[in-house]
């Protein structure tokens, strides 16, 4: 399939159609300001910013047919040119800013502090369902599934109310196929109030997933307890109120309470690890763990719009 109004191939079937591409000129590459765009799901081709180069295609086919085709004309970058050198070090620059707010255990906590602490200790092959806004775009880039079709999340829609469905149905299929595997829901505040009383669905099934909201007062940002009371106290709270932000502070974790269990309010490094630990040891009913971050906790800095823009 070809869309030749914005892509020079669309489909791959064979090698052929990467090495007869015009795109390679020589030992050039022509006309690409983004050289390709690559999805197993043929919708989401051009759905951020049309591609010079659109593949639908599994993406390790798509990397050995282009890594084939590009050795066989011997085409090469050498390691001093600009191009190389400054792609090396934006990311280096980016490697090393992570870093340093996933070490920043400082409270309040902020998200990447959070997922690199929960990533150091659920296993290995566990099935990840995420929802949120910051707390799924941010989690995607820490909290790694090594396996492949083990990552239920929105997508690039970012719909709501999912998650706790997503988790459901992989831990249905996990009581079935592979019982010791665990599902790891990690919701953000928002996200969870969508469909949280699915966690009565779950206790209902016996179903061991360990649900981890991400909250920070709101949605994207929200206020500390103070200010909260502070806005609210200001007129009207239907006319003052902010309609990004949530009720600081909840304590989501008290729904397990109403099924005789206990849930976990964390407000460290050490309280999440610990709490996840005893999630895990859990295997007849759901763990809730209530992660308190700093309401006003933010992505890293995005360099291109497109990663984040309204696809609408």
């Amino acid at each position: 399939m070809v869309d030749t109004k914005y892509t020079r191939f669309f489909n791959i079937a064979s090698e052929n159609i990467i090495r007869d591409s015009d795109v390679f000129n020589g030992y050039q590459l022509v006309d690409c300001e983004l050289l390709a765009l690559i999805d197993l799901c043929a919708e989401e081709l051009h759905n951020s910013v049309l591609s010079a180069v659109a593949i639908q295609s599994d993406i390790a086919l798509a990397t050995e047919y282009l890594s084939n085709t590009l050795r066989s004309r011997k085409w090469r970058i050498d390691q001093n040119h600009p191009w190389w050198k400054e792609l090396t070090a934006k990311a280096e620059q980016n490697k090393q800013s992570v870093h340093r707010m996933s070490m920043n255990i400082s409270v309040p906590l902020n998200y990447y502090t959070v997922f690199k602490h929960i990533q150091d200790v659920i296993p290995k092959d566990c099935i990840i369902c995420s929802e949120g806004a910051n707390t799924m775009d941010i989690g995607r880039t820490i909290l790694l599934n090594n396996l492949p079709r083990h990552r239920l999340d929105a997508g690039t829609f970012g719909t709501m109310g999912v998650g706790l469905g997503f988790a459901i149905a992989a831990a249905l299929y996990c009581k079935d196929n592979a019982p010791k595997k665990r599902v790891i829901c990690v919701e953000g505040d928002s996200a969870f109030g969508f469909s949280g009383m699915e966690i009565e669905t779950m206790f209902r099934y016996k179903l061991p997933v360990i649900i981890i909201i991400i909250n920070n007062n709101g949605i994207y940002s929200g206020f500390d307890n103070e200010t909260f009371k502070q806005i609210q106290a200001s007129g009207e709270p239907t006319q003052v109120t902010p309609p990004y932000s949530l009720t600081s502070e909840t304590h989501y974790e008290k729904l397990m309470e109403m099924f005789g269990r206990k849930g976990y309010f964390c407000t460290t490094v050490e309280d999440i690890q610990q709490a996840l630990k005893l999630s895990l040891k859990v295997m007849d009913s759901p763990s809730l763990i209530n992660i308190m971050i700093n309401p006003q906790a933010d992505r890293k800095k995005q360099q291109f719009n497109w990663l984040t823009e309204s696809k609408l």
